[in-house]
């Protein structure tokens, strides 16, 4: 039974946290206020997690659960098509950085005690997009050089559109979420 409560508090703390990043960003997290939003001790949370960069690594963690589900259904749902994987993991993530805009922030973060594991998350992120690149780009022979460019060009695309919905410089919606799919689909078409 306690080990049950324990996972519940776990995950109670790790959704705090999830809005503790979004609200404060990893520079200024706390993880006093992610306690006191879940009516604990300041302590509690060092009963799950050894100190503040576990926590916050567990957080990235958990965030890429989620990421990682979303990446499985669009792999289940274009098999053999990878060029249609690469787009639908391109849209879905500019959503997933948009709804999760902490999780953009503790992607790009460079800190020493984080390293590690940070970047362990950071390849397991992009290993299976990566796959499906690589398997596209053999499946029409592209060269390695055009493959690079192309790559820039499609994260480039895929950050600044969530700049842009996360600023209101351009509307997250449908519509938008449409024009960003035809301009990926668009590059791969471009020589």
């Amino acid at each position: 039974m306690a080990e049950g409560h324990r996972k519940s508090k776990k995950q109670e703390l790790l959704l705090a946290g999830v809005q503790e990043l979004n609200q404060h960003g990893i520079v200024d997290f706390s993880v006093r206020r992610v306690a006191e939003a879940c009516g604990l001790s300041p302590a509690a949370p060092y009963k799950h997690f050894v100190n503040k960069n576990e926590f916050i690594a567990a957080i990235i963690s958990y965030n890429y659960s989620l990421w990682y589900e979303k990446l499985h259904t669009i792999l289940e749902a274009y098999p053999d098509d990878y060029r249609r994987q690469i787009t639908e993991m391109l849209v879905t993530y500019t959503c997933f950085l948009v709804e999760n805009p902490h999780f953009r922030s503790a992607l790009m973060i460079k800190d020493d005690s984080l390293d590690s594991r940070h970047q362990g998350l950071r390849s397991k992120l992009s290993r299976l997009p990566n796959e499906a690149a690589e398997k596209y780009r053999e499946q029409v022979n592209m060269p390695m050089d055009v493959f690079i460019r192309k790559k820039f060009v499609l994260r480039s695309l895929m950050y600044g559109a969530a700049l842009m919905f996360e600023n209101g410089e351009l509307a997250y919606d449908e519509d938008s979420l449409e024009m960003l799919r035809d301009m990926v689909d668009r590059e791969f078409d471009l020589p």
